[in-house]
């Protein structure tokens, strides 16, 4: 059974149909929205709500773009709000306040992305109107057509931010690799 069918049944409100959904789309999600928020449990929740967006508005959906771009466009407006409530909050995870006691008491191993460490952290630095359509683009393999749909953006700004954002981290990259 192909997404679309399986989309279908999930409008019909087909539980077994709606897990094998998730089941396709979740390490992806999660994985986007820690990339995107930095902290794990925050991307866990995150995608979460996500598939619950999913099954709630599903009448929603129309086939007229591929599936997994509605998806990530609900994941994507998620972490969006989510930046925005960290800004207004000033809210650093435990590992930016504490790394020396991030992990105690947490067996939790983060999936490896293949980035390093100077990577990731230039990443998480990238503001998100950057950095989102760059783990779109460059991780998740969208066009810039797809990802100016999902954020609602000309597909101009797009570019523009994508190429921002790989500037931005070449030159944070060079420096880290500077100093050392």
């Amino acid at each position: 059974m192909d997404e679309q069918e399986l989309m279908e049944r999930v409008k019909e409100g087909d539980e077994v149909a709606f897990a094998s959904l998730m089941k396709i789309y979740k390490d992806r999600i999660v994985n986007f929205l820690y990339q995107a928020t930095g902290d794990y449990e925050r991307a866990v929740d995150l995608a979460q709500e996500t598939f619950v967006r999913v099954y709630f508005r599903a009448h929603q959906y129309r086939p007229i773009a591929p599936l997994s771009s509605w998806i990530f466009t609900i994941a994507s407006n998620l972490a969006k709000s989510e930046a925005k409530k960290r800004r207004k909050m000033n809210v650093i995870s435990l590992e930016e306040a504490a790394p020396e006691l991030a992990g105690e008491g947490i067996s939790y191993d983060p999936p490896e992305s293949g980035l390093s460490r100077n990577l990731q952290v230039a990443l998480a630095e990238l503001p998100s109107h950057y950095r989102l359509p760059l783990l779109l683009k460059d991780i998740e393999g969208f066009s810039q057509e797809e990802i100016a749909q999902m954020l609602g953006r000309p597909v101009g700004t797009i570019k523009a931010r994508i190429s921002r954002a790989r500037h931005i981290l070449k030159r944070r990259l060079e420096a880290a690799i500077g100093e050392k």
